[in-house]
């Protein structure tokens, strides 16, 4: 949440030349260019909120240890590594085995009835664009089953624009390339910073479309590449509460007002389970069919 004090630096993501050049590319590059010159006024206005949530929510620890195993230990077992940044980082919750990792893992381990062995290398308030220095170099464990990866919130607040997005995520997904070979990579969900109870109205539309057109940036990303998938699906309170019959209180899937709650680093890991599992991301390790 530091990074909300850098509105101001939204007028010089203002640059003509480049907003112009890629006018006619797509849908998200319109949006993202109307967004940020009807923005360009209200930027007083998100400093001060911005500067006015940040000293109400408190600072929260990342989850503890960071490693873990489920299901039953057998000949059949995975290997995932999950990176990012606060959220899987596990803020908001006490350990990674309640938080998002340790139950992706419980939900692949039975959906696939193997076992799952699980390491989280995140980092709290980190962008795509460090992600290399601050994460991956240095980083050598080797033999990866499946590559989580959970960004995009602090690129919002930070107000990174799509074009500079999609570069710096390529740049990511090669550098895993060329120190992981061609291991599936798994992106989540963007956060859901409309639902955010802190942020103000104002703050909701301005980032929250935002981090929306980064996603909307991201599924031409990974389109480029093989065994590079993304949960698209933007995540909606109200739909989680009818899908998975959860309350409709959106207090409770917040535990400061802006990270996850236990609840919602559950249900989030559960939807990305079920993406896994139906977009055929391990279908080399799914469950043996029974003989009759």
């Amino acid at each position: 949440m530091e990074s909300v004090q850098t509105f101001m630096k939204f007028f010089c993501i203002i640059n003509t030349r480049q907003v112009f050049f890629h006018l006619s590319n797509n849908t998200m590059t319109i949006k993202y260019s109307i967004g940020a010159i009807l923005s360009i006024p209200l930027l007083p206005f998100l400093y001060l909120q911005g500067r006015r949530v940040k000293q109400t929510i408190p600072d929260l620890p990342e989850a503890i240890e960071p490693t873990g195993d489920s299901g039953s230990k057998s000949d059949r077992c995975i290997k995932i590594l999950v990176l990012g940044e606060s959220t899987m980082a596990g803020v908001g919750v006490e350990t990674h085995k309640e938080g998002f990792t340790g139950t992706l893992a419980d939900e692949l381990a039975e959906n696939l009835n193997l076992c799952v062995e699980w390491k989280v290398h995140a980092k709290s308030g980190i962008t795509v664009g460090r992600m290399k220095d601050e994460l991956l170099d240095g980083f050598n464990e080797k033999n990866w089953d499946l590559i989580v990866i959970g960004i995009g919130g602090n690129d919002a607040f930070k107000l990174n624009n799509p074009f500079r997005w999609k570069n710096q995520v390529r740049l990511v997904i090669n550098n895993l390339r060329n120190k992981f070979g061609d291991t599936p990579v798994v992106f989540t969900n963007m956060p859901p910073i409309k639902e955010f109870p802190a942020f103000t109205p104002l703050m909701k539309w301005t980032i929250g479309n935002l981090v929306e057109i980064l996603g909307e940036a991201l599924i031409d990303v990974v389109a480029e590449f093989e065994k590079v998938y993304y949960s698209s699906e933007v995540i909606s309170i109200e739909c989680w509460s009818e899908k998975y019959n959860l309350s409709s209180d959106r207090s409770q899937y917040f535990s400061d007002g802006v990270h996850p709650s236990k609840l919602t680093y559950q249900t989030l890991a559960k939807q990305l389970a079920e993406f896994i599992k139906n977009s055929g991301v391990l279908s080399g390790y799914s469950e043996p069919q029974q003989m009759d």
